[in-house]
């Protein structure tokens, strides 16, 4: 499988949650904090109708926005089988 990116803040409860199930569970992941990094910030925004939203986290060719760890399970399931 890809790298699992997530775009996240510092701030970001939901991105911190995010960041625990993926360590939680083991699964490694590349994490890019818009706060620092404007290429990752213009990401988040491209995508997401011109908000920033974290984390938005990124499996193989899905895009997932503030995701419950319910969908991530399902996404790696599914970027796995590819």
């Amino acid at each position: 499988m890809d790298t699992v990116k997530v775009y996240g803040a510092g701030w970001c409860e939901d991105t911190q949650e995010t960041r625990e199930y993926l360590d939680r569970t083991g699964i490694p992941y590349e994490y890019l904090d818009v706060d620092t990094d404007p290429i990752a910030k213009e990401y988040v925004v491209k995508h997401n109708g011109g908000k920033q939203r974290t984390p938005t986290v990124v499996i193989v060719d899905q895009i997932l926005v503030e995701p419950e760890n319910e969908d991530l399970e399902n996404a790696l399931r599914r970027g796995k089988a590819q």
